[in-house]
């Protein structure tokens, strides 16, 4: 983990090269799935989902709302709002739990679609904390001078990867992209990464079998992602809040910096388990993107900051402190200043 004494992150002086959050952008998919799905499909009522998880209604992505047009979208409108063209990026990094290939990556198809080439374009495998660390990479890419301009996108179709009748994930999941632009900034415009893993709970959340076992059903993958839900509870509402104040400290900030907290929107209950352990004060808002999107995975803090900013939740300029969790045990946490 980052040592909290690289505090002093968001007074340093002016100077450079920093990164910052130039632009986000997202995109949800068309198909709106209630509760009442589940309640057809599976006789789970709309309170009972509701009162576990807060989700209330998700998206499912259609057939031609493949991984990489959701994040092509996605990071077009993170290019608009940074005010640059496609033809500026250098490097697009990319963030899944449910793409199904091994090659090629699926940044690069991401970055054909945008109109990037000869942009580098790579992977990141974290699961649902893959865009904080995705974050960090780019960060440190512009910080470094290695790259002018990166477009860090989450994307997912969860509802190919979970099982429509398993009762601990079939009602949590949804789909989307979420997408931002890192550019150089004269001050710190990202602070240090606090990350790292808890090996103990890797089987909490996982596959059941290989992906290449898909070839021997034509009519989707049998290797269902599996949640040992209470477990992943329990873990997330006892370590995270450490990781989160970690993060502040280590950017040389407390609560009561900060404009909002969005972290990874896997369940409402956890997300304001965090909160409250965290002793939030009035004026940080707490992302709350699940109650119509479900549990986006690596898209969903993205996703929850654009809609913050979007619907004036949240201002431009404000400190926002991330913080994503999940598959591994890994997470990763840092404060960022909004776009």
């Amino acid at each position: 983990m980052t040592d909290a004494s690289a505090g002093g992150w968001v007074r340093a002086q002016p100077g450079g090269p920093h990164a910052r959050i130039m632009g986000v952008g997202g995109y949800r998919p068309r198909q709106v799935v209630t509760n009442e799905h589940f309640a057809r499909t599976m006789g789970l009522s709309d309170d009972w989902i509701t009162r576990r998880t807060g989700i209330k209604a998700r998206r499912f992505a259609a057939p031609d709302e493949t991984l990489a047009v959701m994040a092509a979208a996605a990071a077009d409108k993170a290019l608009a709002q940074a005010g640059l063209s496609a033809a500026s990026v250098d490097c697009v990094i990319a963030a899944s739990t449910s793409y199904l290939l091994q090659a090629p990556p699926l940044a690069a198809e991401i970055t054909g679609l945008l109109g990037s080439a000869p942009a580098a374009a790579f992977d990141v495998g974290a699961a649902m904390a893959g865009f904080c660390h995705a974050l960090a990479l780019a960060s440190h890419l512009v910080s470094a001078g290695t790259a002018g301009h990166v477009v860090v996108v989450g994307t997912e179709r969860m509802s190919d990867i979970v099982d429509p009748v398993d009762r601990s994930t079939s009602f949590i999941f949804g789909d989307g992209a979420g997408a931002v632009v890192v550019g150089p900034a004269d001050r710190p415009g990202i602070g240090p990464v606090v990350w790292g893993s808890h090996p103990a709970g890797i089987h909490s959340i996982e596959q059941q079998a290989p992906w290449r076992a898909a070839g021997d059903r034509p009519d989707g993958p049998p290797s269902y992602l599996r949640m040992a839900g209470q477990e992943v509870y329990r873990w997330a509402i006892q370590a995270m809040p450490d990781v989160a104040r970690q993060a502040m400290a280590a950017a040389g900030l407390t609560a009561a910096d900060l404009a909002a907290f969005i972290p990874h929107q896997s369940n409402l209950r956890i997300c304001d388990a965090l909160a409250t352990a965290l002793d939030l004060p009035e004026h940080v808002k707490v992302a709350r993107d699940l109650i119509d999107m479900g549990n986006t995975s690596a898209a969903s803090i993205p996703l929850a900051m654009e809609r913050m900013l979007a619907s004036g939740e949240v201002a431009s300029g404000g400190l926002a402190l991330l913080a994503g969790y999940g598959a591994g045990l890994g997470y990763a946490a840092q404060v960022a200043w909004l776009p």
